[in-house]
């Protein structure tokens, strides 16, 4: 599998989404879906998805929380980050979820279409105290649940063909592409 930027950035990454997430939640008030909502459609999800080191390691994560408010074109007023002696759910989220993205090189638009971020915060109990393969594992499976048909089906089906007529038009048999789906 293909990382979606060098392990080398990996580290601060998770610390900066999930700082970002923590300082969003707790000092600036956001409900979490909404502030990842709001990172999603300001294209800083885009910008850290795909290694922008300015990102991921250019800017902490309260930094990273006021560029996707920027981004989005909400004005608010800049305070005083507080910061916690224990991280909180919301901080793991971010941290868990950026490993998650670099690991799998999934969009983070992909991944919260079929996991929502709250159900991904959900599982923070136990997994916060597993290895974080063991978060993967489960949001793969996750994944796989939320999303059985393969990109081919899905688009076939939005093509509003069946197989056997998408087997005529491309000339491949109808077993092989029942085989792929």
């Amino acid at each position: 599998m293909t990382n979606a930027y060098d392990k080398t950035y990996l580290e601060k990454a998770r610390i900066a989404l999930g700082r970002m997430l923590d300082f969003a939640v707790y000092d600036l008030k956001y409900d979490i879906a909404n502030f990842f909502e709001l990172f999603l459609t300001s294209g800083v999800a885009s910008k850290f998805e795909s290694g922008d080191f300015h990102i991921l390691v250019g800017m902490s994560g309260v930094e990273v929380a006021y560029e996707v408010l920027e981004k989005a074109n909400v004005s608010v007023e800049r305070i005083q980050p507080n910061y916690a002696v224990n991280r909180s759910k919301e901080y793991w989220t971010g941290w868990a979820l950026a490993y998650y993205q670099w690991e799998t090189g999934l969009h983070f638009s992909e991944i919260v279409r079929y996991i929502p971020i709250k159900e991904i915060m959900a599982l923070y109990s136990p997994y916060h105290e597993m290895d974080i393969r063991q978060f993967v594992d489960k949001m793969n499976s996750l994944y796989k649940i939320a999303k059985p048909e393969t990109n081919l089906k899905f688009l076939r089906q939005k093509a509003n063909l069946s197989q056997r007529e998408l087997a005529e038009l491309s000339g491949i048999p109808v077993r092989t592409i029942q085989q792929y789906e």
